[in-house]
Order: C-alpha cells, then sequence, then structure tokens
C-alpha cells in the first residue's frame, strides 16, 4: 500500500502527498485498473473505462480464455497472466487476419551482486515457464523487455556490465530459437549486442526470431536517453538500422526501443514502412516518465493505424556501488521502481488493461490486422498529411543558417503613446 501524509502549501491549502512502499503497488493494488474496479460502483467503473480504456468496434474489449494449464503454470510460478482481444469490422472482400500476440514483463531472478552468468541463468530459468505459457496458449508473436537477460545496470556507467553483451546468434538468441521452432511462434528478443565484426562495438538491439528458429534480422535502438539516471551513451550509441520492418507468417512487425517512443517522427517511420504491429521493449521507472506511459504508444497506435504493444519491466533493481545522476541529489543505489504495466494500443484509439506494476506478468491478446486499413480508411491520415511541407522544413532546419518562420506584431515592441 502506500503511506499518505497532509501538508500545508503557502497558500494555506492542506495538500496530500503520497509515498508508495516499496512493493511497488498502486495504493495496494497492482494496477489503475484494479483500483478502480474495487472502488467504483459498477456503472461508474463501466464509464470511467470506457474514456481511459476506449471501446473497440463499439464495445469494451472482450476477455479471452486460455487453456488451463497456462493459468495453472501462472498461478505456480506467480506471474500476472490476462489475455483480451481486439476485433475488426467484418469485410466483404477479406477474411479476417486474426494474429495472437504475446508481452512479457518480468524483474530479475537474483542480486545483481551474484555472479553475472548466475543471473543470466536464472532469468532464463524464470521465463522460461512464461514463455511456455505463452505457446501452450497459441500465441504467434511474443516479445520480451528491453535487455531482458540482464540487469538494467546502464545507470551505473561502470563498464564491467558490457560482459553481458553477446552476438546476436549466441546464447540468448539460441535459448528462444527452441522456442520459436517448438510453437511455430516469432519471437522478439532486445538485447546487448556485441558486433564482433566491428570492433566489438555494443549495441542496444532487437532479435526477431522467425517461426521457423531462424534469424530475420535486427533493429538497433534509433534514440538513446540522457536523462537522470539513464546514463546509456556510456555503453552504445544511436542505432544504424534505419526503421526496418520485418516481414512475418503472421504480419508486418517493426520494434520501436524504449526511449524512441517520445519521438513521433520514428513511431511514424515505422508506419511509412509498412507496419502493422510495433513493440515498444522498455525499461523506465515511475518517478521519471509514468504519467507518459499510457499516452504515447496510444497516440501513436491512432496516429499511424497501427497496434502498439508496450512492454515494461518489473521491480526494483539495487547496484552494489552507488552513483549520481548529477542533479546535486544524494548517490544512490537504484533506478527507483519499474512499473510494468504492459499492454496493447489499437489503431482505433482502444486499448488493454494493463498487467501489474508489481509482478512478472504475460499479456496475451488477439488482433485483426484487417483494423489497421479500416483506420486509415476512416480518417485518412496519409492521403490528408503533408509530407512536402514536413520535408521543406526539415530541409531548411538541417542548414546552419535555418531561421524560424516566426510572424511577429508590428506593434509588439512599439512603446505606448
Amino acid at each position: 500500500m502506500e503511506k499518505t501524509h497532509e501538508t500545508e502549501a503557502d497558500n494555506g491549502e492542506v495538500k496530500v502527498e503520497t509515498k508508495a512502499l516499496n512493493d511497488g503497488s498502486l495504493c495496494g493494488y497492482d494496477s489503475l485498473h484494479s483500483l478502480l474496479s474495487a472502488n467504483l460502483k459498477p456503472e461508474l467503473f463501466q464509464e470511467v473505462s470506457r474514456l481511459l480504456l476506449g471501446l473497440n468496434c463499439g464495445r469494451a474489449n472482450d476477455n479471452i480464455a486460455l487453456p488451463e494449464s497456462a493459468y495453472v503454470v501462472s498461478s505456480e510460478c506467480d506471474f500476472d497472466l490476462k489475455a483480451f482481444c481486439f476485433h475488426a469490422d467484418k469485410e466483404l472482400l477479406r477474411a479476417p487476419r486474426i494474429v495472437r500476440v504475446g508481452l512479457i514483463q518480468n524483474s530479475i531472478a537474483l542480486p545483481t551482486t551474484a555472479p553475472f552468468l548466475d543471473q543470466k541463468r536464472a532469468i532464463y530459468q524464470k521465463l522460461k515457464p512464461i514463455i511456455e505459457a505463452a505457446g501452450a496458449s497459441g500465441v504467434n508473436i511474443l516479445c520480451l523487455q528491453e535487455a531482458w537477460m540482464m540487469p538494467f545496470a546502464f545507470c551505473t556507467r561502470e563498464k564491467r556490465w558490457c560482459e553481458f553483451a553477446e552476438p546476436v546468434d549466441r546464447e540468448s538468441t539460441q535459448f528462444l530459437q527452441d522456442f520459436a521452432l517448438k510453437y511455430n511462434m516469432v519471437i522478439i528478443s532486445p538485447i546487448l549486442e556485441r558486433d564482433v565484426n566491428h570492433g566489438e562495438t555494443i549495441w542496444n538491439t532487437a532479435v526477431i526470431i522467425g517461426n521457423h528458429g531462424n534469424i530475420i534480422g535486427k533493429h538497433r535502438k534509433n534514440h538513446i536517453p540522457r536523462v537522470g539516471d539513464f546514463n546509456e551513451s556510456t555503453y552504445y550509441i544511436e542505432g544504424n538500422t534505419g526503421h526496418p520492418v520485418f516481414e512475418t507468417v503472421y504480419g508486418k512487425i517493426a520494434v520501436n526501443i524504449c526511449y524512441g517512443r517520445h519521438h513521433p517522427l520514428n513511431w511514424l517511420a515505422f508506419g511509412l514502412n509498412g507496419a502493422e504491429i510495433v513493440f515498444n521493449p522498455s525499461a523506465t521507472v515511475g518517478e521519471l516518465s509514468e504519467p507518459m506511459w499510457p499516452i504515447e504508444a496510444r497516440n501513436a497506435a491512432i496516429a499511424n493505424s497501427y497496434f502498439v504493444g508496450s512492454i515494461n519491466r518489473v521491480g526494483t533493481e539495487t547496484f552494489p556501488n552507488p552513483f549520481t545522476s548529477g542533479d546535486g541529489k544524494p548517490q544512490h543505489a537504484d533506478f527507483g521502481h519499474f512499473y510494468g504495466s504492459s499492454h496493447f494500443s489499437a489503431p482505433d484509439a482502444s486499448c488493454t488493461p494493463s498487467l501489474s506494476r508489481n509482478r512478472d506478468g504475460l499479456l496475451i491478446t488477439d488482433m485483426d490486422l484487417n483494423l489497421c486499413r479500416q483506420l486509415k480508411d476512416k480518417w485518412g491520415f496519409r492521403m490528408t498529411a503533408r509530407y512536402e511541407l514536413y520535408a521543406e522544413l526539415l530541409a531548411h532546419y538541417l542548414k546552419p543558417d535555418f531561421e524560424p518562420q516566426v510572424i511577429s506584431d508590428p506593434l509588439l515592441h512599439k512603446k505606448s503613446l
């Protein structure tokens, strides 16, 4: 639960300050959705949900049933399991294009002080039953969280964490290839990549593993944060793979890694290249970004007429050596709480309830990819966009002598008579 206490503001008004406890819960609940459900009358909760989550084809998202074995595993291994469905309107000339997609969020398995190999292997063992549950539930495309095979150590600026980096065809990929082949499943694996062909350069990379266990390709993170404790440019720089869209047997997918979600043009580029589902594997903490989390992905899905899968890791990762943020505040040994809350957003502005803020989880969602074109037809964003104007502005902006197009009121600086 959270503790609250009252303080008196300068204007005499009483304000309530809330402090979350270490369990990462929200006033004792594992998500905003569960908090509202437990505390609002059913008719009020229905209306609030309509505003917060939107409607898909005129109604709330349906729950879907999964095999009993998946629920047994989630109970035994203590991970959150939720399943929903996005519909599309029935078409006369196209059959439905339904794909089952899964997101996994998880905390690390051992303390960051444990031997690196033990940490890595423990994460494999933790994820194995969750991936098995996804496969047994018929998931076609599965995406893991950013740098899933290690703690998110990029706050520390310590180079020893580079030992977790590996080439795209090594241990973590091999671990997932077996599941991809076993379950006929495409898997997106965001890792810390070591590029042995280019001087052992390190990248933040998503490896796309095909449903036959093959490596389809990879994408490297386009935007690198330099904010708060996120000192990632100590380890890797901006990616060089552009905005690739990977055509799979289940549809066209892309990966907008973490900080890229703050850049609208990054989302746009994946859409221009034809993406139908864009995954956003992330690692972000409550104090920094939680109010933005339900907004940015949903807005991207609306603006670009595709589905978005947002994944955030869970828990508080404490490191052996304290570090500072360069903000004058005391040194500390952790980022803060990674708040999970993974969810899907659809092009019609609807979205699923999120997974827990404080537990490992698997979110499974059926989506009819026909909805992408239906929303393009409805809103005409591609037709009404003025790309030629944007291109002209950007071309001018990149020149050293660029001047903003500002028209000032001629009376703005005149002295009053």
